[in-house]
């Protein structure tokens, strides 16, 4: 028997919707193993790092004692300054990524094949896909974490493929019908795909979609049970490998001191203690993510409708942290005094700690697949109330096929405050509540399954693991702590 390392790098943009799911990638392999770098472009590195002091404790290559062990963090240049404003300049920042940050992620790994560490395969984030051309440039097995729902990458890879399936999306009313997925209105589509989106995204993901065949792992961030259908039918074009759900490790039942998860600002952990106060299944809880921004009369509305709810509520309104940042609407003048000791407004929270708490009802979610396999996992049931890019398809997909929750009706993308205090009387105590919250628990018990021993998502972990060191997997290793991969000589 002869010892060796097996290297595995990690390549994502610095958003924590994308950061995450990697992370928990990372978590997973070294779990098994496997020595794990990730790079990223170093907007964000100050915050990460704070970060990770706090929450994912995990060093930067240079560190030679890793906490936990296998993972480390790198950064490279994407070639813009720290002050560029990425979100509203998103064409200018996507293009950089795929010149100068490219030229920046092959002179990163080449140090590291120069200091003797060679990788045996990069992952990457499929808005990334010109990590494709750098891995086959330097010889490098290559493949994808797909961080959005199943049934979404199946819609884009017949939508880039197959588009005489698609009826015309300029009018809303229509209707499509794919293999595998429910029946869409165009209103229920991925945003990204309409001629209002910048077009930079659907020339990113047709490149994806084209580079397909020089991708020899597309990993997907959810499970078999989950999305069955789609799984199936996917499965058909293009092999996968769903090992989802890629969450908090707190979320699946392990104690850990900390979520083990990035947060890009500092989460107001007395909540806690505030929900600690509250009687089980009592609050409603929302969070519309890291990047969604409310307008003004969507804030007006949904402040109107907790108010008129009588209900306490725990939400999560995140300023802008810069001048340049998008400034969302503001609260009613006087919602903080009609809701005193009632609601509680926080900058940020551990969402995971959140939703495993017993006093929380159900969650107004944007539908983020983040946040959907965070609610899923935690068996709590959802109030969706989509935005844009996947989550008008994600919500679909959760209150017709998974059936844990209500889709608040909207008219020019705004719920009603009525259709906001209906949502939550529907999802807490409605005809049809109990029901809902019996198949959240169902869901939740079917995601533990999946990644323990013998479970479909652990399965096919492994499968990839066994394929990329060339030889059998030992599964009996499992120790972190110094950890070698072994194959025969």
């Amino acid at each position: 028997m002869v010892a060796r390392q097996v290297n595995v790098l990690l390549v994502t943009i610095a958003l924590q919707g994308h950061m995450n799911p990697m992370l928990m990638l990372a978590k997973r392999l070294v779990s098994k193993g496997i020595n794990v770098i990730i790079a990223t472009n170093n907007v964000a590195s100050d915050r990460i790092l704070k970060s990770s002091k706090d929450s994912t404790n995990f060093p930067t290559a240079q560190n030679t004692n890793p906490k936990p062990p296998g993972i480390s963090l790198v950064f490279f240049s994407d070639g813009l300054s720290q002050e560029f404003d990425r979100d509203e300049n998103v064409d200018s920042f996507i293009k950089a990524l795929r010149t100068t940050g490219a030229k920046n992620l092959s002179i990163l790994i080449n140090v590291f094949t120069a200091q003797d560490k060679k990788f045996s395969c990069i992952i990457f984030n499929p808005f990334m896909p010109w990590v494709t051309d750098i891995a086959a440039e330097l010889g490098i097995p290559c493949g994808v974490l797909w961080i959005q729902a199943c049934t979404v990458y199946l819609v884009y890879y017949h939508y880039f493929k197959h588009p005489n399936l698609f009826p015309s999306i300029e009018s809303p009313d229509e209707f499509l019908e794919l293999p595998g997925v429910p029946v869409l209105k165009v209103t229920d589509l991925p945003s990204l795909i309409f001629p209002s989106s910048p077009s930079i995204f659907r020339e990113t993901l047709l490149d994806f979609i084209q580079k397909l065949d020089k991708i020899k792992w597309v990993l997907v961030n959810s499970f078999a049970e989950l999305e069955e259908e789609a799984v199936k039918s996917m499965a058909c074009l293009h092999p996968i490998y769903p090992i989802g759900p890629l969450v908090s490790p707190f979320l699946l039942g392990e104690e850990e001191s900390t979520s083990g998860s990035i947060d890009m600002w500092s989460a107001e952990n007395s909540c806690i203690e505030w929900l600690d106060e509250k009687p089980p299944s009592s609050v409603i809880y929302i969070s519309f993510g890291s990047i969604s921004v409310l307008s003004q009369k969507q804030m007006d509305n949904l402040a109107m409708g907790l108010k008129n709810s009588n209900r306490p509520f725990l939400w999560v309104i995140k300023p802008p942290e810069k001048d340049f940042e998008k400034k969302g609407g503001e609260l009613p003048a006087t919602f903080l005094e009609e809701t005193k000791g009632r609601g509680l407004l926080v900058r940020w929270c551990p969402q995971d700690k959140v939703l495993m708490h017993q006093s929380v009802a159900c969650f107004i979610t944007h539908c983020g697949w983040n946040s959907t396999l965070e609610t899923v996992v935690a068996g709590v049931p959802v109030i969706a109330y989509p935005g844009w890019t996947d989550q008008p398809t994600v919500a679909k997909f959760l209150v017709d096929v998974l059936k844990n929750g209500v889709r608040m009706k909207v008219e020019d993308e705004v719920a009603s405050s009525g259709e906001v205090e209906r949502s939550i009387v529907e999802v807490t105590i409605g005809p049809k509540s109990e029901e809902m919250k019996k198949r959240a628990l169902e869901l939740k018990e079917a995601s533990r399954k999946v990644v323990a021993d013998g479970g479909s998502s652990n399965q096919n972990i492994n499968q990839f693991i066994t394929e990329i060191i060339g030889g059998s997997f030992l599964q009996s290793i499992t120790e972190v702590e110094g950890k070698e991969i072994y194959e025969n000589a």
